[in-house]
């Protein structure tokens, strides 16, 4: 995402961080971890008081842990504002499913990037019957999950698991294009963000 700060040339400054302006909050996710989201949590917070139009949320991601997502997908789900979703390079697995939530209209993937959907994994170790109960967990979050999911996009509440199931439930990668088929992303470029600082004067 191309941040472009533009300053009248009656402010007489060498850099834009000397001056006292309160710059858009701009949330970057790489990681799916207690800790991560922790952190997200935390300048989503900030984004909502800086009073800013729209919160951008940049994805860069492998996945990881899925109660980390929910705790993420919970924050943006209770936001005033539009949350922009923006994929730069990847949005895999836990990703994927982050970049649905973007508000209608303002779901961004770079023309490189890559999507990639799978089920819900869940490491499962003991005894058979704990085994069972993380399944069956696995199985409650993987409907959850994709259901959200659909609804985002506007489909059927089965959408994504028909087709996850259709592949034989192997990753399923995906374009820009081919997620914009599939109503996932909006526009295949990354947006461009424009902070504008100016002096007016004005005579009576």
């Amino acid at each position: 995402m191309l941040n472009v700060v533009s300053i009248d040339h009656q402010i007489k400054v060498r850099n834009p961080a000397d001056l006292l302006v309160s710059l858009p909050t701009v949330v970057v996710v790489n990681k799916f971890t207690e800790e991560s989201a922790k952190v997200f949590n935390a300048d989503m917070n900030r984004a909502f008081q800086s009073g800013q139009k729209v919160i951008p949320v940049f994805i860069d991601s492998y996945g990881g842990e899925v109660y980390s997502l929910l705790s993420m997908i919970d924050t943006i789900r209770v936001s005033k504002v539009p949350v922009a979703t923006i994929v730069a390079g990847k949005a895999m697995s836990c990703g994927a499913l982050l970049f649905s939530f973007g508000t209608e209209g303002y779901r961004f993937m770079g023309p490189t990037s890559t999507l990639m959907i799978h089920d819900v994994s869940k490491g499962t170790h003991g005894k058979i019957e704990e085994i069972k109960a993380d399944v069956g967990e696995a199985e409650r979050l993987n409907q959850m999950v994709f259901k959200m999911m659909a609804q985002n996009c506007g489909h059927h509440d089965s959408y994504f698991l028909d087709l996850i199931h259709d592949k034989n439930h192997a990753d399923w990668y995906l374009t820009p294009s081919d997620a914009k088929d599939h109503k996932l992303c909006n526009h295949i470029r990354l947006p461009e963000m424009k902070t504008s600082v100016s002096v007016e004067t004005h005579f009576k």
